[in-house]
């Protein structure tokens, strides 16, 4: 908490500044700095310690983002998941020091009625960014949504990404027979294979993305866990074997360009193959959470589960930084560390 000239309290907010008609720049994004008063009864006060990024903040940005989500509002703060600590309370229900998740990120402190946040087990991970829900995504996504089955060969797009790391690993931990990955550069391809287990993975710069696909998987996949639509999408359509199962989990080809994805494709294929291809947002499954929990914190002390984190430290850098999520700058979940 930095001391205006008035000697009050302040801390930094990111807002929106105005409506890009396509990708975002820098400028669409305005750095503000506000008072930060007392909770008032039923209130509290956190201080923030990270806020996720998420590829979805980009078309929060538009003016129709096509998501089960509030638009980003011109001069409004923008919304996002964050963990922090509460460092004042005029509420029963939560005191001093703890540690809680919430939506009210993109600002260093957040103020709002106690229901606004869930408090949770300071020593359940060992870092507070690991409540961040991207590997509920994963997992229901994977186990809930496209019926992951023992014996199948999975395909997850975007693999060197949060989700797709994740959906990756835990095929494996749940009996997949293959699991392959696409990712953007030679290096992230071999992260995928050397570090997470993958069985195959490629660039999906490199040619074809079908071609790429057939000589990794040439007795078809089974599930496709889908980070990315466009062409990757098409190319696993056509690489699937009957009866099967799409989870479509986000659209990183038209939030990397600001344009609309071209879709599927041809339709006659789905019918033929019998195929299931179904969207899905986590929001849906958050009944699934604990059971979720349990199992990851289990793998997580196995040591039979890799969780790959790139930190980006300050408020001020978050827009760049997601402008530079989209394009493929990061490997594994990107958080900003807002505090201490």
């Amino acid at each position: 908490m930095t001391t205006s000239s008035s000697n009050s309290p302040t801390g930094l907010e990111i807002r929106l500044a105005s409506r890009p008609s396509g990708l975002p720049a820098p400028d669409d994004f305005q750095l503000v700095e506000v008072p930060v008063p007392d909770p008032a009864p039923g209130q509290v006060l956190v201080r923030n310690l990270y806020m996720s990024l998420d590829p979805s903040m980009v078309l929060l940005t538009a003016e129709d983002p096509g998501l089960p989500a509030p638009r980003y509002e011109l001069g409004e703060v923008l919304y996002g998941d964050a963990v922090g600590e509460v460092v004042a309370s005029a509420a029963p229900s939560l005191t001093e020091g703890d540690l809680v998740v919430h939506r009210l990120g993109w600002r260093e402190y957040a103020l709002a009625g106690a229901e606004s946040f869930r408090k949770v087990d300071r020593t359940a991970y060992p870092n507070p960014s690991l409540h961040f829900g991207f590997g509920l995504v994963a997992y229901v996504g994977l186990l809930h949504v496209a019926q992951l089955r023992p014996g199948d060969t999975v395909f997850v797009s975007s693999a060197a990404g949060a989700i797709g790391g994740l959906a990756g690993q835990i095929a494996r931990l749940k009996g997949a027979a293959r699991v392959i990955g696409s990712a953007g550069s030679a290096e992230k391809v071999r992260h995928l294979t050397e570090k997470l287990g993958f069985d195959a993975a490629f660039d999906y710069h490199d040619g074809p993305v079908l071609d790429r696909l057939r000589e990794a998987a040439p007795g078809g996949i089974d599930v496709y866990f889908d980070n990315v639509g466009g062409e990757q999408l098409r190319a696993a359509i056509e690489a699937m074997n009957v009866h099967g199962r799409i989870a479509v989990c986000g659209a990183l080809t038209r939030q990397s360009t600001g344009r609309p994805d071209a879709g599927p494709g041809d339709l006659v294929t789905l019918v033929g193959k019998r195929l299931t291809l179904r969207g899905f947002t986590v929001l849906d499954h958050m009944d699934r959470a604990a059971e979720f929990g349990e199992q990851f914190r289990g793998w997580l002390r196995e040591g039979s589960i890799v969780y790959d984190e790139t930190v980006v430290d300050g408020l001020r850098e978050a827009p760049r930084a997601l402008l530079d999520l989209v394009r493929g700058a990061y490997t594994g979940k990107t958080v900003v560390r807002l505090g201490s």
